[in-house]
């Protein structure tokens, strides 16, 4: 091979080489929210996955309580965005029935082979697995009633475009629900980089078009934020 034809190849690999090593970093190292500050965690491997099912969660989150507030409508169309094993999938799957629709949804592969094994175990039909990215869920245009995010939301490395990306998915009016660990009470135990304050989900969304339309405080370690599409 000529020198400089060498030359070059050397400086491309270069150039590839830090690209890969930049992307690889970008994704493992937490970034920090431009309007709010807040640092993200970084995503659960579905390694994880036995966590989102230990029997102490009914207790600890009180899911069915959670669900009951939110007040998941028969024929609903609705998303389970981050769900992970389908703990909450089947639940919500369960609610709209028959005639409604949930879309499970997770950058995963692994967390949703281990939800389609549950759905197969449990013989739920009216669920559809979506493999999204970290920028997009990948979700219908405006065709859902309802997007749940259940410990999910402080772990988006690229939460403005995800949250665009789920405002386009949603009809007008509709709501999109996360919970989240108290940020305000230093005393639960979750690392606090997994938990959020009102407020600072309230400076976030409301920033990509929702509006904080209700608080509710009855879970024993989550808030219940509402916000409706603008």
């Amino acid at each position: 091979m000529h020198k400089q034809t060498r030359f070059v190849a050397l400086c491309s690999a270069l150039v590839l080489g830090a690209a890969a090593i930049a992307a690889a970093q970008q994704i493992a190292s937490p970034g920090v929210h431009p309007i709010s500050g807040r640092r993200y965690a970084l995503t659960m491997s579905y390694l994880g996955a036995d966590w989102l099912d230990r029997s102490e969660r009914v207790q600890e989150e009180e899911p069915d309580a959670a669900l009951d507030a939110i007040a998941l409508a028969p024929g609903s169309v609705a998303a389970d965005v981050g769900a992970g094993s389908g703990y909450m999938t089947v639940k919500m799957a369960k609610r709209v029935g028959p005639t409604g629709k949930v879309y499970a949804n997770d950058i995963q592969p692994q967390m949703l082979t281990i939800l389609r094994q549950r759905l197969d175990k449990e013989k739920v039909a009216n669920v559809e697995l979506v493999l999204g990215t970290m920028d997009d869920p990948k979700l219908p245009a405006n065709t859902l009633d309802l997007i749940l995010m259940v410990d999910v939301y402080h772990e988006f490395a690229q939460p403005q475009p995800m949250l665009r990306k789920m405002r386009d998915s949603l009809k007008t009016g509709a709501r999109l629900v996360l919970l989240e660990y108290r940020k305000e009470d230093p005393s639960i135990p979750i690392r606090p980089d997994h938990k959020m304050s009102v407020a600072e989900a309230k400076m976030e969304v409301e920033a990509e078009g929702f509006t904080l339309a209700k608080v509710d405080e009855r879970l024993p370690r989550q808030h219940i934020l509402v916000f409706t599409k603008n």
